[in-house]
Parts: structure tokens; sequence; C-alpha cells
């Protein structure tokens, strides 16, 4: 077992989050997470409240959390106070200012989680009362910007250690196995978020046909644009880009923005592929963490694995010091 600051305040088992991943990340694989010991998040992303219903209804009686992308919960109203009325056991935002948010997730005396990509976005997270932060470094897949892992965890470690020692840390972006939870540790970080391991696991609201590229796939095969927000009609601010697997329709206009932006009829083809899990044309949403993905899983035994990764990594390091 690894205890750390994140595992006592929260009452966890193990020091993971799983990460809440628009659309895949529902009740069934919070809950899973919640009951295997970690903290389990409902992906409310684009903040659709009957579908954020709906997945609260299928965790059952199980505590889990719920996380937004700011710009879009600024445009539902009341969804916030909603969701704050059923008692999670945290709030999740990304992607934005918390500010405007923190004071209503401080009156219901729910802790507020803030994922960042910059160190001036972690000192702004600070000031809107964060009780934990989260790191995330470019490999993650989804949205983000393009500091890595490696060295953003530290650079806000230490942040934190000089000016806000009661925030947490969690560390995210290409962490799926044992190596990487026991590297962040090391970073300095009280804990991890876990996206792409997760959205592999038998829990995940993911169509089998991305499962399967994405088994079939290694990091290089992975790539940072922001053609499926065109596609979409999704818009994003020009900081940030999502990282997916690379196929036919990055091919044709990664780097032509302004041509898919004219053409109306691709962006619909992206949209019906998405739903029918045609991978020639729609994306999949998954991170530089594909290449440590072995086989798809139920969520506990992928917390389990993890952490016994973890533990053996340590004790190995620990055989590296001389204690003469």
């Amino acid at each position: 077992m690894i205890t750390t600051r994140l595992t006592q305040v929260f009452g966890l088992k193990h020091p993971i989050i799983a990460a809440p991943m628009a659309l895949a990340s529902g009740g069934r694989l919070a809950s899973a997470v919640t009951q295997a010991g970690g903290l389990g998040l409902i992906g409310g992303g684009y903040c659709d409240p009957d579908w954020i219903a709906a997945e609260f209804a299928n965790a059952g009686n199980i505590a889990v959390g719920c996380g937004f992308i700011t710009w879009a919960l600024a445009e539902q109203p009341g969804l916030l106070e909603d969701t704050l009325a059923r008692g999670p056991k945290a709030i999740f935002l990304s992607f934005g200012d918390p500010m405007p948010f923190a004071g209503a997730i401080h009156d219901a005396d729910v802790p507020l989680i803030c994922q960042v990509q910059t160190l001036k976005d972690a000192r702004r997270a600070v000031e809107a009362g964060a009780r934990v932060i989260v790191a995330q470094g470019a490999e993650a897949g989804g949205h983000g910007e393009s500091r890595a892992t490696l060295t953003l965890v530290p650079e806000i470690a230490d942040m934190l250690a000089a000016t806000a020692p009661e925030t947490l840390l969690c560390a995210a972006g290409g962490i799926s196995d044992g190596r990487g939870l026991a590297a962040a540790l090391m970073l300095g970080a009280d804990g991890v978020v876990v996206g792409s391991r997760l959205w592999a696991s038998d829990e995940a609201l993911v169509h089998p046909n991305m499962l399967a590229q994405a088994l079939a796939a290694d990091g290089d095969g992975t790539l940072r644009s922001s053609v499926m927000d065109i596609a979409r009609g999704k818009t994003w601010p020009d900081r940030y880009s999502c990282r997916v697997l690379k196929n036919d329709f990055t091919d044709r206009w990664h780097g032509a923005e302004d041509g898919l932006r004219a053409d109306p009829s691709a962006g619909a083809d992206w949209t019906t592929a998405w739903g029918a899990g045609n991978t020639d044309v729609a994306n999949t949403f998954v991170g530089e963490g594909a290449g440590l993905i072995g086989r798809i899983q139920p969520a506990a035994d992928i917390l389990n694995e993890m952490v016994a990764g973890a533990e053996a990594a340590i004790r190995r390091g620990v055989g590296l010091t001389d204690t003469a």
C-alpha cells in the first residue's frame, strides 16, 4: 500500500484519481474506481445535464466526483449547483479560469480540483482555493498544452512548497503503469490522475473499434491537433490542442485547417464516423500512454496492477542507494 497526503485527505486506498474524460468516464467507471480504492470522477465535459444526471444514476450509491470544462460550464447556468446538490466527492475543473465557480464549490464544502497546464494557471488555481492541483503534461490524451509532465510537475511542486504547502499536487499525462505512478511521486506529486489507461477499461464508454485501434498503437501513433474540434464545431481557445491517434482524417486535414473550416461536409462525415466507430475518419482520443496498454481490463485490476508496479519500482529505487 502507498500512503500519501492524497490518500489521507480523501480517504483513499490508492493515490489514483480517474481522469473525468468527457463522454468516456461514465458512472460505471467512476464507481468502479472509487470501489477499487481510488477517486472516481464522471466526465461532465461539455456539460450535457441529461447525460450527467444519467451517469450519476449509473454510479448508484457510490460516492463519486464530477469534472467540467470551465468554458462549457459557464454556458449551463444552474448545472454546477445541481451537481453540488448531489453531494459529489469532488469537483474537477479544467481548461480555463476556475475562479467564477470556486465560491459555490467552497460554500458546498466540496473539494475543488483544478487541472492546469502552466505555472501561471497553477498560481491562479491556488488563488481559487483548489484543494488539489493537477499538473497535466502534453503526453495526455485529449486536450492540453505543450509542457511535459517530467518538468511541469516538479516546477509546480516547488511553487506549492514555497507558497501553498497545504495544497495537494497530482501528476497527469502519460501515466499508464506503476513506473509512471512511482515517477510522479518522486517528482513531488501526492498522487496521479490517470486517463488513457482507465479509458481502456471494461467500464469506460468507448467504442470497441477505438479500443482495438489503441491496443494496436504506440505513442508514436499520436499527435496533437485541432482538426477534431473544427470537425465537431467545438470552439476551443487557441492555446489548447487535442492528442489523438493519427488516421486518414488527420493525414488529410492537419495543417489544412482553413480548408476544413470551409468544408462542412467533412465535419459531418467525422461526426457520423464517430457514432459508427469508423476509426479511419473519427479519431481515437488517447494519449502517448497507448503504447503501454496491453489489454482491456476491469478498472479495479488496472489500479491494483499500477500500485503493485509502483511499489516494485520504489523498492528497486531504494536498492540503488548506498546505505553503507
